[in-house]
């Protein structure tokens, strides 16, 4: 019982209660062998449980909020809940005043009936996308556990905590492949939505101008189904697009230089599975991914808006911040206001010419991550962390500066390294890449 219809309907049926489906979540969180420690930093058991109690009795009475009242899912350490600090994984923040009200998409959740049971861990600020926190210490994959990889970032104890059924979806955030990191390094489903669909009231931000927030979970319709309620939309009733005379472009430049080996093949496997289930896969080129970077290179969107946020709390608490993560944000202090505006404008005509090249496209294909997870132990050195970021940043955080919407769902057989296939719509084509990728999905599990 790991997606979400199958837990609304074992609550329809009487099958289980709202407060089984909470206990068997925390005890799953609390067993000392598991990650639940690592992956939660603050846990809501006696809520939870009052408000499954509530929805057991509502449920009994037909006036349950939704079909997914009662069910558990979790929400990243950079949500506004009410009576609750917004610590973002930080150290400088773990005693800020509490949250006067819920964030608008948290308010979403908790009018359904879905229960929060905790905030997970995160990397620090949100502003990695390895995972690693120094901190509250780092989940690991479930992938090689007894070797301890990295769960991806910054999303990294909401991927855990869906990955070891801890719950059943997770709340995260993605600023340059957040929830999609994690998902492809967890093993499952990770969704950037448009970013002007969600509500970012009450998120601590990183860069207001690439915040993005999406679901973590089992599957596509789990993901959409999340996605829905956090964007104030109906629920989905989600059915895959026919595969056969799909329109699917695979860029030739940047996305699949220095892959790890098992990347590859797995992403080659998965090509080639599509290609039989009737899509019609184009190996292209497009130039206007090229000129990101250079874009870029005065420090972008992230450090000149994390700056922004964060520069008195530094000059009060640097010593306090994970300094892999202040030096990033440093980066922003020496932006000048023109190049922020040069960007604004140049990141404009690269959306529009990358928009035109992807005309004739339904969707676009690459790895979500260059990488396999690297192993925790690894990357204790500032140069070998400062790579491999730079590498598992570098595919999804393409999809920020260009304003789409993006997913990553696992393509990888069971005991091989976790590998994302990273499928990329058009700009408020949401829905559309909902049913394009149930499809994928469908087609890469036969």
């Amino acid at each position: 019982m790991k997606t979400l219809a199958h837990a609304a309907a074992a609550l329809a049926t009487g099958q289980t209660t709202a407060r089984a489906l909470v206990e068997t979540s925390l005890d799953r969180i609390a067993d000392p062998a598991g990650e639940g420690p690592l992956a939660f930093v603050k846990l809501y058991a006696e809520q939870a449980r009052a408000q499954a109690d509530a929805i057991d009795l509502l449920r009994r009475a037909n006036r349950a909020p939704s079909p997914l009242a009662g069910i558990p899912i979790s929400a990243k350490d950079l949500f506004d809940i009410e009576g609750s600090p917004t610590p973002a994984g930080s150290k400088v923040l773990a005693d800020a005043p509490p949250a006067a009200a819920n964030a608008p998409l948290i308010q979403r959740l908790l009018d359904a009936g879905l229960i929060i049971l905790g905030r997970t861990n995160m990397t620090e600020f949100a502003y990695s996308g390895l995972g690693i926190n120094p901190h509250y210490g780092t989940p690991a994959s479930p992938w090689d556990r007894a070797n301890r990889h990295i769960p991806g970032g910054s999303s990294s104890g909401a991927a855990v905590s869906v990955a070891d059924a801890m719950v059943f979806a997770a709340l995260g955030t993605d600023t340059g492949g957040s929830c999609r990191i994690p998902a492809a390094m967890c093993g499952i489903v990770g969704y950037k939505p448009t970013a002007r669909r969600v509500p970012i009231a009450g998120v601590l931000p990183l860069s207001t101008s690439l915040d993005s927030i999406g679901p973590l979970a089992n599957s596509v319709q789990c993901a959409a189904t999340i996605d829905a309620i956090i964007a104030g939309e109906p629920l989905p009733t989600l059915a895959p697009a026919p595969l056969a005379g799909l329109r699917l472009a695979v860029p030739q430049n940047y996305f699949l230089d220095d892959l790890d080996g098992p990347v590859s093949a797995t992403f080659d496997r998965a090509l080639r599975r599509l290609e039989k289930a009737g899509a019609k896969i184009t190996p292209t080129r497009f130039p206007a991914i090229d000129e990101i970077a250079p874009a870029n290179a005065t420090g972008g969107f992230s450090a000149a808006e994390a700056f922004a946020w964060h520069r008195k709390l530094l000059a009060e608490n640097a010593a306090d911040y994970d300094p892999r993560v202040s030096i990033r944000i440093q980066r922003g202090a020496t932006m000048l206001a023109a190049d922020l505006v040069d960007l604004l404008h140049t990141r404009a005509a690269i959306i529009e010419r990358f928009n035109i090249a992807t005309q004739d496209f339904d969707a676009v294909l690459t790895p979500t991550c260059p990488l396999i997870p690297p192993r925790i132990a690894d990357l204790a050195t500032d140069a070998a962390y400062g790579r491999a970021n730079l590498m598992q940043l570098r595919n999804p955080t393409v999809f920020n500066f260009l304003d789409r919407c993006s997913i990553s769902i696992p393509c990888h057989a069971e005991g091989e390294p976790p590998v994302g296939l990273m499928i990329t719509g058009e700009t408020m084509g949401d829905a559309r890449l909902f049913r394009i990728a149930a499809a994928a999905e469908q087609a890469l599990a036969m």
